[in-house]
């Protein structure tokens, strides 16, 4: 049986190449987006079902939670789960729920999903669940818990980089807990650094296009590598059974977290912090 592979924004970079190279591997893609154009562009060109692809705004709550039930509705089993879509704010936002927004899609919409599709996961025989995160968490300032959840304080442009880490700083921590919540079930956790990328190079800025045309000339950011490795967390047999890794390229090396996200303590804490934000699971 091919497997089900749910894959949040899919619809550009990373995303979209490591939808495109596991759907010719042979897996069945659930593609999970909020822009229907670029849905039924990527959806035609990886030749996804139209029953397959669920809209919504991972930066609000509800969506996110609708996404996941209807997944589960639809499909009996889950045998990855990709959490990739992200955002780097050059300015504070907040979403109609309240939250600061890079929080919001790169921290808790992941946070949710996952939780949301853990059914369908463990009906899977040998399910993963891979978390793109980034190098950018060693410069995440200085992390506290559970204010950075809720903090909606303004930023500049300058200041945005702080923020972005540690939101893919609380996703290493949040794929560690989860590692050990999931330990005997079948179900594998990872995350990974995609390295420097040009697709989708701040897109917020004016002249990201220009600049990202200059770097592909120059051959450097090549998306290629870190598409490979979401790749190879989702379906290589190497990983079949490693859990609570945090990879890099090149290759698939294992790396440390930054401090203090390498902290057992800090990362249940982040769990307990993020349960109290949503309660409990259903069930």
């Amino acid at each position: 049986m091919e497997p089900t592979i749910v894959i949040t924004g899919a619809t550009n970079g990373l995303g979209r190449i490591a939808a495109i190279a596991l759907a010719r591997r042979g897996a069945r893609i659930v593609i999970a987006a909020r822009d229907p154009e670029k849905v039924e562009r990527v959806r035609r060109e990886i030749g996804v079902h139209p029953s397959d692809v669920f809209l919504g705004d991972l930066s609000r709550t509800d969506d996110v939670r609708r996404i996941g039930q209807e997944i589960v509705d639809r499909h009996e089993r889950v045998d990855v789960l990709v959490n990739n879509a992200g955002i780097h704010a050059f300015e504070q936002r907040t979403t109609p729920d309240g939250y600061p927004e890079m929080i919001a899609v790169n921290y808790l919409a992941p946070w949710l999903l996952t939780r949301a599709l853990l059914p369908a996961l463990r009906r899977a025989p040998a399910a993963r669940i891979v978390n793109v995160a980034s190098e950018a968490s060693r410069r995440h300032g200085t992390l506290r818990l559970p204010q950075d959840l809720t903090d909606t304080r303004p930023f500049t442009a300058r200041g945005s980089s702080a923020h972005y880490g540690r939101t893919k700083l609380l996703d290493i921590m949040f794929t560690m807990e989860l590692a050990r919540r999931l330990a005997g079930t079948g179900i594998t956790a990872n995350c990974l650094n995609p390295g420097f990328n040009t697709t989708g190079l701040g897109r917020e800025l004016r002249f990201a296009a220009g600049l990202e045309r200059v770097l592909a000339r120059l051959g450097i950011g090549d998306p290629a590598r870190g598409a490979g490795l979401i790749v190879a967390l989702a379906s290589d047999p190497a990983f079949t059974a490693r859990t609570g890794g945090y990879h890099s390229v090149p290759g698939t090396r294992q790396i440390q977290p930054a401090p203090p996200g390498n902290d057992p303590d800090l990362q249940a804490e982040l769990w307990h912090e993020t349960e109290n934000l949503f309660g409990p699971a259903a069930g």
